[in-house]
């Protein structure tokens, strides 16, 4: 099995974040896509945060209509701040060996990677899929791989990856740009506009009914 897991803070998850889903997942020919809300982000601050419960809601029916797509709550479980290397290993053994299992990230969460617990571990343990937006500087990318991970990743231009003999690899895809921040979308709704067309139609019902981000 070719398996994705999507992580975020998903506070809303919105178009943006499901077209690049999409996008990975065909480009990557994965079986299952996991969309995974972070229950205590220890990056985020947590103010004007919906409830782990009401994001990973948000996350299930903004999906439910996608058969390969899948909501998980396994950092919901899961007491304290919500680490990725935990996360991963879940995974890991839950799947087992006989699947390849890649995590998703986009581009400006990939370079604040050296402040995540355990990081190096990261990429001992899973292969990684870097999103960057269109007419990104990939040279960028590449400096920091070898500044801050390793100088022995090379790049694979028949795979558009860095290879590493020891290490799993990391892949870049350029996902279509859609100009839609969560940030963006909570200010809407303090302000009273509407954000119709920027999230799911559900998300933004769900978002109303309960009264979020006000």
């Amino acid at each position: 099995m070719r398996l994705g897991l999507f992580g975020g803070t998903f506070n809303p998850i919105h178009l943006g974040h499901l077209r690049a889903a999409v996008e990975v997942g065909e480009a990557f020919h994965l079986d299952r896509l996991l969309l995974i809300p972070s229950a205590n982000p220890p990056h985020k601050n947590n103010d004007n945060m919906a409830s782990a419960k009401e994001r990973l809601e948000m996350v299930q029916l903004a999906i439910k209509d996608m058969p390969w797509f899948e909501a998980s709550d396994v950092e919901l479980g899961r007491s304290g701040p919500s680490y990725t290397i935990d996360t991963l290993r879940h995974f890991q053994d839950h799947f087992g060996k006989h699947s390849t299992i890649h995590f998703i990230v986009g581009q400006d969460a990939f370079s604040e990677i050296t402040t995540w617990k355990s990081y190096h571990e990261l990429f001992a343990t899973a292969p990684f899929i870097v999103m960057a937006r269109p007419g990104s500087k990939l040279r960028g990318l590449e400096d920091f791989i070898h500044t801050h991970l390793s100088e022995e990743y090379q790049y694979d231009r028949a795979d558009n990856r860095y290879t590493h003999p020891l290490w799993c690899s990391i892949f870049c895809l350029r996902v279509t740009l859609l100009d839609i921040s969560a940030t963006r979308i909570r200010a809407f709704i303090r302000q009273g506009r509407s954000i119709r067309f920027l999230v799911p139609s559900v998300v933004d019902e769900f978002i109303e009914k309960k009264g979020l981000y006000r």
